[in-house]
Formats: C-alpha cells, sequence, structure tokens
C-alpha cells in the first residue's frame, strides 16, 4: 500500500491532479473490457472458422485478463485526490475494486489458464480420435465422442464458464464504480 500511495503522490506532484489519468485510466478498463467481450469475441466467433477462432483467442484472452488487472490497479491508483488513500475512505468506492480485482485476478491466473489448457487438450485428443477413427459426430457414422473427449469438454465448459461470469462480474463492478463515479462529478453551466 506504500508503495502505491508514494506512487499516486508523485503522480499527483508531477501531473497536478490524478483525476485526468484517473478517468482516462477507467475508460478505458471499462471500454476494453466492454468491447472485447461483447464485440470482439462475437464477431470472431461468428467470422473465422474454428480452428482459427480458437488460435486467436488463446492468444488474445491472456493479454486482455492481463491488460484487465493492471489498468484495474492503475484505475485503483489514480483515484482522486490521493489515490489509494482515497478509495479506503469510501467503502462504495473500494467494494467494486475489490470485487473487480478479485475476479479479473482468478480469470488470469486460475480460470483463464484452465480453459486454454483445456481448449488445447481438446483440439490434440480430437487428433487422437480422429486417428483411432472415432468420428464424433453421430450423424456421419461416428460412435460419438470418446470418453476422453467428454472429461475435457467437460473440463473447458467448466472452467470456459466461471471465466465467462467472472469477467460479467468484473464488468458490473466497473459500471457500479463508474455509475458512482459520474455522481460525484460537478458539470459547469456554459
Amino acid at each position: 500500500m506504500a508503495v502505491l500511495n508514494t506512487v499516486a503522490n508523485i503522480a499527483s506532484a508531477v501531473f497536478g491532479s490524478l483525476a485526468p489519468f484517473h478517468l482516462l485510466l477507467y475508460s478505458t478498463l471499462l471500454g476494453t473490457e466492454l468491447y472485447q467481450t461483447f464485440v470482439n469475441t462475437k464477431v470472431c466467433y461468428v467470422t473465422l472458422p474454428r480452428s482459427a477462432f480458437t488460435t486467436l483467442q488463446k492468444r488474445i484472452f491472456p493479454i486482455y485478463f492481463r491488460s484487465q488487472s493492471v489498468l484495474l490497479l492503475l484505475t485503483a491508483v489514480t483515484l482522486p485526490p490521493h489515490g489509494p488513500l482515497s478509495l479506503v475512505q469510501k467503502r462504495a468506492d473500494w467494494v467494486p475494486f475489490a470485487v473487480a480485482g478479485v475476479t479479473a485476478l482468478l480469470n488470469c491466473l486460475v480460470h483463464g489458464p484452465r480453459t486454454q489448457k483445456a481448449m488445447v487438450d481438446c483440439i490434440h485428443q480430437e487428433t487422437r480420435d480422429a486417428l483411432l477413427g472415432q468420428q464424433d459426430d453421430h450423424n456421419h457414422g461416428g460412435s460419438g465422442p470418446s470418453a476422453d473427449m467428454q472429461r475435457l469438454r467437460k473440463v473447458f465448459s467448466r472452467n470456459h464458464a466461471m471465466s465467462i461470469h467472472l469477467n460479467l462480474i468484473s464488468i458490473g463492478a466497473m459500471v457500479v464504480y463508474g455509475w458512482r463515479l459520474a455522481s460525484r462529478l460537478a458539470v459547469a453551466e456554459a
């Protein structure tokens, strides 16, 4: 906490006010979350072949989860007027940051990597099943997915669902914080 306060104090002394940085970082955080979640992923899923979509997602999401965590930290550090000290003064401000921080870290460190590993394992299992002549599709004479493939899909589905829900909770927490932030803005009449 002392390091964060020092960074906030230095930034405040150098730049005069943390407010512009806080608004830019918060806007970047929420915009990144909304764009990645509701635009980029949907467009890629609909447009790309499955193998290209999988390759793209396994490269994008680790970067997204790290960026989300860093932007969240920087947004908290730049909270006016005193950075993290300002955050702990009002529970209604630090709770959304705590919720978003926990969910972002869980995605970054636990469910994101597990989902990625399960996705890659499913692709490898699909290749092994094809070499054994076991087709996944009942409609084309296949016997259905192998027991290993069923297990891997269950692992993938569980972790992917957790990752999706954690991401939505993080977005919700930042929308709540944004609402509080906007309610405190003083707008001058022209």
